[in-house]
């Protein structure tokens, strides 16, 4: 039975270049090159098949280049829902040196009705009482902003419950369908409320803003400062351990993933942070999403530091 459905509106195939001393408007050398299927809920759906959650997947593929897609489904497990539409996924570069990884994004396929209307006939499909939906990403060109408001609405109607990781206005107009949890890093929350937000405690108090609006529970990932986890009663700051950081690219994602893997469980606040800290300081470990080492992500959970923060 399927734990977690995560939804993609606009995947992408990410080709990684490690290229050493990168630098623009100057000859480069590649060192290293791989393409991995991606798309953030592509990459939470990776992360938690290696922690042997029953996932599935849906959203917009196209056609003519969907092999990496259903290479990964299917060794992985992943039950594919995906909709498929005429053309190609967009690619995405990802240009590492060092820690430093530097994104070219190309513009992705923009869906028909007919194909808007069978996205959401899956997910009316795929709903059913508990059942978690992690909505992910950017919103493809040509569909309107509050398509995630729609989608909560759709989700919650069938008493399903919904995780949102995405930015600007689409995270703007999603916060009126009162998604259960809101997951936006700090450039993002700050563009949000419309101020810059530089302590934890600012975080925290932007943070209790949505669950005024109606969120559940908010966490505000601040990259290697760690991230502050919110719902009704407390906040909690959750700092990484240190680690060798080979690339930023799915770090996110793989925080999702553990909150989401931490609350299938019906863990506390705490070791949902500790959770979801340590996969996405996993995640920077290496190159492409999911788990290669799972002793490796289990030691990190330990180590992740918790401070509590206000009353």
């Amino acid at each position: 039975m399927l734990e977690v459905v995560t939804v993609t509106l606009n995947p992408a195939i990410d080709q990684t270049l490690r290229i050493p001393g990168f630098a623009a408007g100057r000859v480069n050398r590649v060192a290293e090159s791989r393409s991995d299927a991606g798309g953030k809920g592509v990459n939470v759906a990776s992360f938690l098949a290696d922690l042997e959650i029953k996932v599935g997947v849906t959203g917009f593929l196209g056609v003519d280049n969907i092999g990496l897609f259903e290479t990964l489904f299917e060794r992985k497990r992943i039950i594919d829902r995906f909709v498929r539409i005429d053309g190609s996924t967009r690619v995405g570069l990802k240009i590492v040196d060092g820690p430093t990884t530097t994104d070219v994004n190309f513009p992705g396929l923009t869906p028909a009705k007919e194909d808007l209307r069978e996205l959401f006939n899956q997910i009316v499909w795929l709903t059913e009482p508990g059942r978690w939906f992690v909505l992910a990403g950017s919103v493809p060109a040509g569909v309107r902003d509050s398509i995630y408001t729609d989608l909560i609405e759709r989700v919650h109607e069938q008493g399903g419950k919904t995780v949102l990781d995405t930015s600007g206005p689409p995270l703007r107009e999603a916060l009126a369908g009162h998604p259960d949890l809101v997951k936006p890093n700090v450039e993002e929350l700050s563009e949000l409320v419309g101020s810059p937000l530089r302590t934890p405690e600012e975080v925290r108090a932007a943070a209790e803003s949505l669950l005024d609006r109606g969120v559940q529970r908010v966490v505000v990932s601040m990259g290697g400062d760690g991230a502050v986890f919110v719902d009704r009663g407390q906040a909690l700051l959750a700092r990484p351990p240190a680690v060798t950081v080979r690339s930023t690219v799915g770090a996110g994602d793989a925080m999702v993933a553990g909150i989401v893997y931490a609350m299938l469980q019906d863990l506390p606040l705490e070791d949902v942070a500790r959770w979801g800290t340590a996969s996405g300081a996993y995640a920077v470990t290496r190159v492409g999403a999911g788990i290669e080492d799972p002793a490796a992500h289990r030691k990190l959970i330990d180590e992740v530091v918790i401070e509590r923060l206000g009353n």
